[in-house]
């Protein structure tokens, strides 16, 4: 397992890291994103989503109410998904995110620690901490 780590000092660098990591990311990718509440989790989403030019950075939002946000771009379809409020197998089941793995797609997984399964089929692992008012540790976790 290769572990990377890396700091920023605020959105917008968190924002360029999701950036650079996301122009080297190829689909399929089952990605857990892993952080307490407002530890910028969605931010890095939108740069991810502007390397696959699928989403502008104001239209990244937290999927907490819908979910899942599906964002299409020339490169790959992302699926930003937020389990904060599915709490049992059935609920999540009911997503149909097995529908949404496929060759030209890349799942973000908000909250994914919180069902066994997603321990074992990612293949990216991010956690970010809070630091302080806009600074994030972010751990860079591949199988």
């Amino acid at each position: 397992m290769a572990v990377r780590e890396i700091v920023t000092h605020s959105a917008q660098e968190t924002i360029g890291f999701g950036h650079t990591l996301g122009q080297s990311l190829i689909p399929p990718k089952l990605i857990v994103l892993r952080g307490d509440l407002g530890a910028g989790k969605t931010t890095l989403v939108k740069g991810i989503a502007r390397a696959f030019a699928a989403a502008n950075e104001e239209d990244v939002t937290s999927p907490t109410f819908t979910l899942v946000h599906e964002h299409r771009g020339p490169r790959g379809n992302l699926y930003h998904v937020d389990l904060y409020r599915v709490d049992t197998p059935s609920e999540l089941q009911t997503l149909g995110l097995d529908d949404l793995i496929a060759e030209n797609s890349i799942l973000l997984i908000e909250w994914g620690e919180k069902f066994r399964r997603f321990e074992r089929e990612r293949d990216i692992e991010i956690v970010l901490e809070s630091l302080g008012e806009s600074e994030r540790r972010i751990c860079l976790k591949t199988r």
